[in-house]
C-alpha cells in the first residue's frame, strides 16, 4: 500500500509564500522517485518539479526560480517552498511518485502514486 500525506496548504495573497510537506515513508520502492504536481478543477494534471536520484530538480519553467523542492532523506519528508505565488498556482497540489527516468522527460503527466493532494488558493 502506497502512501504519501501532503500537507501544508492554504490561502495566501499574491506574492505570499506556503511551504508544502510530504511524508513519504510510506513509500518504499527503489526505481521511483518524488516529485509534485497540481491540478485545477476540470484540468489536467501539470508536472510541477521532480527530483532524481542524485538530488538534480526539473521544475516546470512557470515556477522556476519562485519553488523550491527539497527533500529530508532521514524523515522520508519532502518539502515544496513557494515564494512570490501568483493567482494562476491556484490548484490542488499532490505528492507524487513516478519512474525516476520520467524526471528529466518532461513533467507533462508526473505521477503514477501520489497522496490526497493539499489545496493552495492564491488570491489578489
Amino acid at each position: 500500500q502506497v502512501q504519501l500525506v501532503e500537507s501544508g496548504g492554504g490561502s495566501v495573497k499574491v506574492g505570499g509564500s506556503l511551504r508544502l510537506t510530504c511524508d513519504a515513508s510510506g513509500f518504499t520502492r527503489p526505481d521511483y522517485c518524488m516529485g509534485w504536481f497540481r491540478q485545477r478543477p476540470g484540468d489536467g494534471r501539470e508536472g510541477v518539479a521532480a527530483m532524481d536520484g542524485d538530488g538534480n530538480i526539473n521544475y516546470r519553467d512557470s515556477v522556476k526560480g519562485r519553488f523550491t523542492m527539497s527533500r529530508d532523506n532521514a524523515k522520508s519528508l519532502l518539502y515544496l517552498q513557494m515564494n512570490s505565488l501568483k493567482p494562476e498556482d491556484t490548484a490542488k497540489y499532490y505528492c507524487a511518485a513516478d519512474r525516476c527516468y520520467n524526471v528529466h522527460s518532461g513533467l507533462a503527466n508526473w505521477g503514477v502514486f501520489w497522496g490526497q493532494g493539499t489545496q493552495v488558493t492564491v488570491s489578489s
